[in-house]
């Protein structure tokens, strides 16, 4: 059943790509409707695309290496496209990338749609390729992406560990629009995925109206950085 404030609500299939311009004053909320889910991002300001996530900004500013509830996604301008404002889980990877094509057939086989139809094999390398090029980016446009119910954990010798059966069905992600922003996601499997089975997991996207952040919002208190970000973003709509 969809809630009265939700105003948008889809699945989307393991494997296949979805985008949105998702406005400010709403929040778009990812759902895992299969175990293991990953879910890769890209993020782009709505009214000019070469304003984009900036995964090191995001970072070094707030001091983590996940994302996690309390946290925000900066562009490369130094406002907020988007908050985590809920989380069912421990943080979510912004350092381990995505899978490309050959990577993908090297570990999957070459299962291509000729044979295989929509079983075929998708890479998020290809599958974000081809969906931002819907809004006439190319590939000099590819940023860093968000993996979301995935978790790389580093070792202190700088070893890089995916931690498996990370996300379970029902576990879930909100994230508020600060600012009109153009979300690119795709279903297809973390590289660092052990697994050779491909079996990408399907995905339940919701988008409600909310409310605008207050002064004591989390995610604006959680470091002084994020104040002036937020300071920032609502200057520009001003």
């Amino acid at each position: 059943m969809i809630k009265p404030e939700t105003v948008l609500e889809l699945e989307v299939p393991g494997g296949w790509p979805w985008s949105h311009i998702v406005k400010r004053g709403t929040a778009l909320k990812l759902i895992a409707a299969e175990d293991g889910l990953n879910v890769g991002m890209m993020a782009y300001a709505a009214w000019n695309f070469s304003e984009r996530y900036n995964m090191a900004d995001t970072l070094k500013a707030q001091h983590i290496s996940r994302l996690s509830a309390g946290n925000v996604l900066y562009s490369d301008m130094g406002r907020i496209l988007l908050s985590v404002v809920s989380d069912s889980l421990d943080g979510h990877d912004t350092i381990g990338g995505m899978l490309n094509r050959s990577r993908a057939q090297a570990k999957y086989g070459n299962k291509r749609y000729q044979e295989h139809r929509n079983d075929y094999v998708r890479d998020a390398h290809t599958t974000f390729l081809t969906e931002i090029g819907k809004y006439g980016m190319t590939p000099t446009s590819m940023i860093s992406n968000v993996n979301w119910f995935s978790r790389i954990d580093v070792e202190a010798d700088g070893q890089m560990r995916f931690v498996p059966s990370y996300a379970s069905v029902g576990d879930s992600v909100e994230l508020r629009a600060e600012m009109d922003t153009l979300v690119v996601l795709n279903s297809c499997p973390h590289p660092l995925d052990p697994s050779s089975d491909y079996r990408p997991g399907k995905l339940l996207v919701q988008i409600a109206q909310v409310d605008p952040p207050g002064p004591r919002d989390a995610c604006r208190t959680s470091c002084e950085e994020n104040e002036r970000g937020f300071v920032n973003t609502e200057q520009w709509h001003v």
